[in-house]
């Protein structure tokens, strides 16, 4: 990652900002400061990166019950010193018997974010006890022992979770599940108030004892299966008994003198390397990481990274193309040959927004875990379990309904996916594990972390910290920290822009400085986290 990370963490402190967290032993970095402290707590217990990820992911369930949880989905890579990496997808699957035929006679042409078919088998569960089989030395029930504290006795809103719940107030009053789970009174808890999910913790206990299983079969799957069968879905109980995710293989591309891994379709970690492949070409290192020129390139890669995202990924089972072609040197060149460095490229986007929780683990044996969890939208599809407790997610919505598409719904199908955790390697070692929150953005995401650091010398919490912007439809979106300078002249080249309403995603990393023998965390201003070691 060029110069000595140790060289590159002054920052100014007269101003406002987080420092880089450096400890040796053991770090987590994750979205809410709670479960940072339950990894280090399983690290300090015996535990490695695996059980901490694991404990940490099942805690976000409840401290962020908007952006992830056991109705949700989730993605893991892992590097361990002298093994190969390891990659599962935790992505659930369509209804067996739903396919674009169904719709089209039920006057379906696009799925919405709170169409009931949005609601796809939920993988996270599955995939918890699939990591920790594989590389931990917990069960799951002594993972899930934080989540059911937090559940069952409670916990305190922090700031960030409280914003965004009140946000979602009329969508969680269009439910009686919903309602009576996740408002008080009619409202969104504020921040500081001590909230408890009764109901989630007796699901949480349940798998606990019985594991996977717990949920996929029995009264937890019953109940979701009837919820979403009274409001006219198509899941049944034999489509949770089938559920199984896979081990796979990461793919990979060259930036600079870092390998990036990402997981293969049906995520988007494809796009990701696609776009870090067409900005190598450019020199951006004799660019003002805040300037419009950089702005400029990282966009109109974006879009074009993005546009291939959507005309070529999902199910890999029905790709037209496999993620070797799309990475393919020829392919990249004529992308970025489209790139008029001095104007816009025209042509709306509509991209969706999304409510994910990234979180990343380190142990004093290096294994790195980086794991996303999600409901896709905040709260999902906004339906809960009455009896359970459940918020079930809306990933289905990456679906399209044109039968001719390879992300067209049909049955068994796993959509296309945003959620995409990261690696980053040098001669075979792991010198990052790192994520960026925030739907398609996360494609932008990880270009914008990694060339940050790889670029412009950042550390990792500066390279988090660092204004992000994006696109969505046909304008352009600027955090408030890009300077007016810098928008007047993306304005001049074409670019409709704006200022964003809201924080542009969130993330987590951890460097691995192997020379110092140091670990270095970052986490992201924009969420409630922390980065913790000891």
């Amino acid at each position: 990652m060029g110069q000595n990370p140790t060289d590159r963490m002054q920052r100014d402190f007269q101003r406002p900002g987080r420092s880089a967290v450096i400890a040796s032993e053991g770090m987590a970095a994750s979205s809410h400061p709670l479960a940072s402290l339950c990894a280090v707590t399983a690290l300090q217990s015996g535990g490695n990166a695996a059980d901490a990820v694991v404990a940490a992911a099942a805690a976000l369930s409840v401290l962020e019950p908007h952006m992830s949880g056991i109705g949700g989905d989730c993605f893991c890579l892992v590097s361990k010193p002298g093994a190969p990496p390891w990659g599962y997808n935790g992505s659930g699957r369509s209804a067996a018997g739903l396919g674009p035929a169904t719709l089209f006679d039920q006057g379906v042409v696009a799925i919405e974010a709170g169409s009931v078919h949005a609601v796809t088998v939920p993988g996270a569960v599955e995939a918890w006890g699939a990591i920790l089989k594989t590389h931990g030395r917990y069960g799951l029930d002594r993972a899930l022992e934080p989540a059911i504290r937090y559940a069952e006795h409670g916990f305190p809103v922090a700031p960030r979770v409280a914003w965004d719940w009140q946000e979602a107030e009329g969508l969680l009053r269009a439910d009686a599940g919903a309602a009576r789970h996740f408002l008080r009174d009619g409202r969104a808890p504020g921040a500081g108030t001590i909230v408890r999910f009764e109901a989630l913790a007796e699901s949480l206990k349940r798998i606990a004892a019985g594991g996977p299983e717990a949920f996929y079969r029995g009264a937890i799957a019953a109940d979701i299966v009837a919820t979403v069968a009274a409001r006219g879905g198509a899941l049944t109980r034999d489509d949770f008994a089938a559920h199984r995710g896979d081990v796979v293989t990461p793919i990979r591309a060259r930036y600079r003198d870092l390998d990036i891994l990402e997981l293969p379709p049906n995520g988007q970690g494809v796009a990701a390397l696609l776009l870090l492949k067409i900005l190598e070409r450019f020199d951006l290192r004799g660019l003002d990481p805040l300037g419009p020129d950089r702005f400029h390139l990282a966009l109109e890669a974006a879009r074009l990274a993005c546009a291939v995202r959507d005309a070529e990924v999902g199910d890999p089972a029905f790709m037209r193309r496999d993620a070797a072609y799309l990475l393919d040197a020829p392919f990249v060149a004529a992308l970025a040959a489209r790139i008029d460095p001095q104007a816009h490229l025209s042509g709306p986007m509509i991209l969706p927004r999304s409510d994910t929780t990234t979180l990343t683990v380190v142990d004093r044996d290096r294994m790195a875990v980086s794991l996303i969890c999600s409901l896709y939208r905040g709260f999902g599809v906004g339906i809960a379990t009455e009896r359970t407790g459940i918020l079930l997610h809306n990933r289905g919505a990456g679906f399209v309904v044109d039968p001719t598409h390879p992300n067209a719904i049909g049955p068994g199908k796993r959509p296309l996916h945003t959620i995409i955790p990261g690696l980053a390697m040098q001669n075979d070692r792991c010198e990052l594990a790192f994520g960026v929150m925030g739907g398609s953005f996360q494609v932008m995401g990880h270009a914008h972390l990694i060339t940050n650091l790889v670029d412009y010398g950042m550390d990792v919490q500066a390279a988090i910290d660092c204004p992000r912007a994006f696109f969505e439809a046909d304008k352009t979106v600027l955090e408030h920290g890009i300077p007016a300078s810098t928008a007047a002249a993306l304005g001049e080249r074409g670019h409709d822009v704006v200022r964003a309403l809201r924080p542009l995603g969130g993330g987590q990393a951890i460097h691995i400085n192997w020379q110092a023998g140091t670990l270095i965390g970052g986490s992201d201003p924009r969420k409630d986290g922390a980065a913790i070691g000891y």
